[in-house]
């Protein structure tokens, strides 16, 4: 068995996942780096494995059930575990043709939000389970938004904010059906963040964005699980 740790973070060659992929192996994790361009992944994990990190690239597309079962293979043979999962990989249709009010959103923007950013962490949390409950260890942090809270919904982005909330249920429903073991699921809102996505507009840093999934991913046996957390304080659903 492959003695050091070994965590996935999903759409990581840039951003918060890149960031949280370079603060997880300075924690002396082996990262693999997951990333739709195998090209794209090399050349974000290059300058970390440079700097002595244990960084490798992975071609991982989310809604590419292929790609899931292929990577869970791959790391079954390869390390024979999986200690923590970061489902990062997200998407938010261009504000252009992301329809602002839900009377006109069209179909194609609610359901490549929801293939994306809630099927795609269900599968592969799926896909990797066996490994975390065989060793009864394990880190799932699903990065949401408090755009999918129930509590505090608005209005805009039609397909992101109903494909948020139904990640955050299915946080709820993992964490349930896994009490009493030792693998955690949690849900973790980053804030507006100054990455691709959030523009240079937004508020926070990408070191502010993360630390509550860098929590999330390294909590103690007695850390909480079934969870919605920002700054490392539960909020509403």
């Amino acid at each position: 068995m492959h003695q050091n740790p070994v965590a996935l973070v999903t759409g990581a060659n840039r951003g918060m996942g890149l960031a949280t992929c370079a603060a997880l192996a300075q924690q002396h994790y082996t990262v693999l780096l997951g990333s739709r361009s195998l090209s794209g992944g090399e050349s974000a994990a290059a300058p970390l494995r440079e700097s002595g990190l244990d960084v490798r690239a992975v071609e991982l597309d989310v809604d590419n059930a292929d790609q899931i079962a292929a990577l869970a293979n791959t790391i079954k043979t390869d390390f024979d575990r999986i200690d923590v999962l970061v489902n990062n990989a997200g998407i938010l249709v261009d504000p252009l043709t992301d329809d602002a009010s839900i009377f006109d959103a069209s179909r194609e923007a609610v359901l490549s939000s929801f293939v994306t950013n809630t099927l795609g962490p269900v599968l592969l949390t799926n896909a990797l389970l066996p490994l975390m409950r065989e060793r009864n260890y394990g880190r799932v942090v699903n990065v949401s938004s408090g755009m999918g809270q129930l509590g505090d919904m608005g209005a805009g982005h039609a397909g992101y904010r109903i494909s948020k909330t139904a990640l955050n249920s299915t946080t709820a429903i993992y964490a349930t059906e896994l009490a009493g073991t030792n693998v955690k699921v949690n849900a973790m809102c980053p804030g507006w963040v100054r990455t691709d996505m959030g523009t240079e507009h937004a508020s926070r840093s990408i070191a502010e964005g993360i630390d509550t999934t860098l929590w999330l991913a390294t909590l103690p046996d007695d850390g909480p699980s079934g969870g919605f957390f920002r700054d490392r304080n539960p909020i509403d659903w």
